[in-house]
């Protein structure tokens, strides 16, 4: 199974920006291919992309990181057993040389790592998720979906401060089910947005409704109204995620809701996710505060972690040294791991397996600028990560995702299970009756 040859190319993400896409060959014959995709958010942390600069693409070509493929990664890794990824992935970092990957490109050594594993799931003759969670003797699990319905931020041109607002189906009995449940709540609310008199008909970055709303609080109440228009509960069938990504709008002098026009100390933002929380049936928070502000996260996690999922990903950037700072800390009870942020699937996995070793709740995420691909998918089973999250249910690169895991749980010898709410179970908000229904809905 030993690594013969690579092969690269520049490819266009879902942004129409360059990235890198390898393909491994191995002295069996098989192949496995991948490219990689790219963050607008992106946390300073990250393991940094390669790109050109110059006039191509407007300095985001990619030639350098594809060159590099062909060039010194490729000897690194030539004659390595595939079925080693540790060792192929040691081999790339050696080759760079530089504790971010900056040298040879993030990018380039991210589509070398996963090309190779799906090379050697297809010389097993097993799809990737079987492979992976057979290497890792865990049993495949289909992941908790959350799934944006709302975009602001970096990826929707700031028409709100928040990043995404998400669906969580924690009521579906089937990931079928979940993704339908979301489907139609994604259209109910375009139509409540429409009956606002708000254009609701163009998608964001993540396929996401992108919507200049009155505040950032007004998303949650134009959700909830969705879920109610779907025919469904909010808390009991449909709990709601925030991606709050608070990096983008941190300022020296605190936190600038430019959409609203205010400025909030740590303090005052916290205050104000926690009146959200016990307003609405949200279950998740993702980063409420900047990747850097350490005494915010500890006033974060003393407020929110014991009723929410409080998950890290600009904090932890899928760092392991990160993530140990924030177990010594206490101050998320949750990861978001991005592989792009990290540069291997080793390194990816060190991060998710030392988190559910210290019984934090892990996430597998997808990236703004996305591709067709759908590897990561089959991470999240093969991982049994028990929660993912790629975007909304329009946009192909998302539902080549969404899809993919559709056809995992659809396929009789799959032998999956999927996770329904019980990732989510110490942190789930049910609203059993109609009067706290009105109440999730913004009819108070």
């Amino acid at each position: 199974m030993e690594i013969t040859g690579l092969a690269a190319c520049e490819v266009l993400d879902s942004r129409g920006r360059p990235t890198v896409w390898c393909e491994v060959v191995l002295s069996s014959g098989a192949r496995g291919s991948a490219s990689v995709p790219s963050g607008a958010s992106t946390s300073s942390h990250e393991r940094r992309e390669l790109r050109d600069g110059g006039e191509r693409y407007e300095g985001r070509g990619v030639g350098r990181a594809v060159a590099n493929v062909l060039q010194e990664l490729a000897q690194a890794v030539n004659g390595i057993d595939a079925s080693d990824q540790r060792l192929v992935d040691k081999a790339l970092v050696e080759a760079d040389g530089t504790s971010d990957l900056s040298r040879l490109g993030a990018n380039a050594v991210l589509a070398v790592s996963v090309a190779t594993a799906l090379a050697a799931a297809e010389a097993c003759k097993l799809p990737l998720y079987k492979y992976l969670a057979g290497n890792l003797g865990v049993q495949p699990l289909l992941p908790l979906p959350m799934v944006n319905i709302l975009s602001g931020g970096a990826h929707a041109g700031g028409c709100i401060d928040v990043q995404d607002v998400l669906v969580v189906p924690v009521g579906a009995a089937s990931f079928a089910q979940a993704i339908e449940w979301a489907t139609t709540v994604r259209e109910a609310t375009r139509r409540e947005a429409k009956a606002l008199g708000y254009f609701a008909d163009l998608a964001a970055d993540e396929g996401g409704l992108g919507l200049a709303l009155s505040s950032n609080r007004a998303g949650l109440d134009l959700l909830c109204a969705g879920i109610n228009a779907a025919g469904l509960m909010p808390g009991r069938d449909i709990s709601i995620a925030i991606d709050v990504a608070a990096s983008q709008f941190r300022e020296p002098s605190g936190y600038l809701l430019r959409s609203e026009g205010r400025e909030l100390t740590a303090t005052a933002l916290v205050e104000e996710l926690a009146t959200w929380c016990g307003h609405y049936p949200i279950v998740s928070i993702e980063d409420p505060l900047a990747e850097d502000d350490w005494t915010g996260w500890g006033l974060a996690a003393e407020k929110l972690a014991g009723t929410v999922q409080l998950v890290g990903d600009d904090l932890f950037a899928t760092d392991i040294e990160r993530l140990e700072r924030g177990l010594k800390a206490g101050v998320a009870n949750a990861v978001l791991v991005k592989p792009n942020q990290v540069g291997t699937l080793t390194a990816a996995l060190e991060v998710l397996r030392r988190a559910q070793g210290a019984g934090l709740s892990t996430i597998l995420s997808a990236r703004s600028g996305e591709t067709e691909d759908c590897w990561l998918a089959d991470l999240a089973v093969g991982w049994a990560s028990g929660q993912i999250k790629v975007g909304s249910t329009t946009r192909s690169e998302r539902t080549a995702k969404w899809n993919r895991l559709l056809r995992i749980e659809a396929d009789p010898s799959s032998g999956v299970t999927f996770a329904g709410r019980e990732p989510l179970r110490r942190w789930d908000v049910v609203h059993p009756n109609e009067e706290s229904r009105n109440v999730a809905g913004g009819q108070s």
